[in-house]
């Protein structure tokens, strides 16, 4: 049986929310350990499931308590510089806070933090990321789980 276990893929699992505020721009946010911006969330601890990793990197990053809805979007992300085995990412609605709600970052993780436009959020995001936004508010419209497999993290046209 140790030879089977040595045969499986391993990965990463985490957790991110999905945030938008009153005009539907979505709440990115600035790590200072990598070069892109990223949604509030993060691994997902030993005995947590994604929702509650969700709940809790929010809770962390940014100081919000928010409802974790409906499951968005599953991302299988492989190649990422800093993480040693392949991604697989989580996406959860949590709604929507005003612009004007008071956030407090993690300072030893984040820089900054924004409200932004798909648009906007695509010259801040990673490919992959961005390509889980677009899925992620196509999927709130649709209520539609949206899978991003390897070769669907990036837009057309990139």
């Amino acid at each position: 049986m140790d030879d089977f276990w040595g045969t499986v893929n391993r990965a990463v699992c985490g957790a991110a929310a999905y945030i938008t505020d009153e005009r539907g721009r979505v709440l990115l946010v600035n790590p200072n350990y990598r070069e892109h911006w990223g949604f509030p969330g993060g691994i997902i601890d030993a005995g947590e499931h994604p929702a509650q990793a969700c709940a809790r990197e929010v809770a962390e990053e940014v100081g919000l308590t928010v409802k974790v809805g409906p499951l968005l979007t599953v991302a299988w992300v492989d190649g990422l510089p800093y993480v040693p085995y392949p991604l697989v990412n989580f996406m959860f609605d949590c709604g929507e806070v005003r612009s004007d709600t008071p956030i407090t970052l993690q300072a030893e993780e984040l820089d900054g933090y924004g409200f932004f436009t798909v648009e906007e959020a695509g010259r801040l995001l990673a490919d992959h990321a961005h390509a889980r936004l677009v899925a992620a508010a196509a999927a709130r419209v649709s209520g539609v789980i949206a899978y991003l497999a390897p070769g669907q993290n990036r837009l057309i046209g990139q």
